[in-house]
């Protein structure tokens, strides 16, 4: 009997070609997708993308999806019991085993094994420590097809929301710019791969600029701002 284990789906291309890993390495049973929500605007957190979208992925590739619905802005607090209550049913159906498609980031890692460790749950990290470079390649030769839903306007400018990421996608990011955005420089929804029955259909909608403030170090700092640009994609 494998262990059973849900997936960490965000819709984007560390997900996909981590559940790709996954599989097929055949080791743990996946059973389920979670994803998180905004419940406000029925969006993934981050990737802006919408849930009739993420409902046509889950479809395609043939495994139940839970989607954890949070609040705008959810306190610390509120994350917690939103995420206790999920991760308890999940468990009663005998999964042991959460998979990540984190790449390098430590904190989060740590994060994430000491809250799975508290519940008497293992993390798995199909991608740790691969090289970033190496793995967008191997992404796109799987042939996994994926579009830019979200920029972060301190690393790339608007031009780059709505591209579809190929080899003069790469080409044309800065030095500074992780190729999978794995500082959170990009997010991206993938819609082909050796993981689905059948492409997902959409159309690209308006680009549109949102700003969030930046929180302050110090009292005697200049307010600041975040600024994202978002490609919406509809449904066809």
């Amino acid at each position: 009997m494998k262990p059973k284990a849900l997936f960490n789906w965000s819709s984007g291309k560390d997900s996909a070609l981590a559940l790709y890993k996954t599989l097929q390495e055949n080791r743990y049973e996946v059973i389920t997708l979670l994803t998180s929500i905004n419940k406000e605007f029925q969006r993934i957190s981050m990737h802006g993308v919408h849930v009739s979208l993420l409902e046509q992925q889950a479809a395609s590739i043939g495994i139940p999806l839970i989607k954890m619905e949070l609040p705008k802005e959810p306190s610390m607090e509120e994350y917690r019991e939103i995420m206790n209550k999920t991760m308890s049913e999940i468990q009663a159906q005998g999964v042991t085993h959460s998979v990540f498609g984190d790449i390098f980031l430590e904190d989060l890692r740590q994060y994430r094994e000491e809250q799975l460790n508290s519940i008497g749950m293992k993390a798995v990290f199909p991608l740790w420590k691969q090289n970033t470079s190496d793995l967008i390649h191997e992404f796109l030769d799987l042939g996994f097809k994926t579009i830019v839903t979200c920029v972060n306007g301190n690393y790339l400018d608007k031009s780059f929301a709505g591209r579809i990421i190929d080899q003069n996608f790469i080409d044309d990011l800065p030095k500074n710019v992780d190729p999978c955005g794995e500082n959170g420089e990009f997010h991206t929804f993938t819609f082909d791969g050796p993981i689905f029955k059948k492409p997902i259909q959409f159309t690209i909608g308006e680009t549109v600029k949102k700003t969030y403030p930046k929180p302050k170090t110090n009292p005697e700092e200049e307010d600041g701002e975040y600024i994202f640009w978002f490609c919406d994609l509809l449904l066809k």
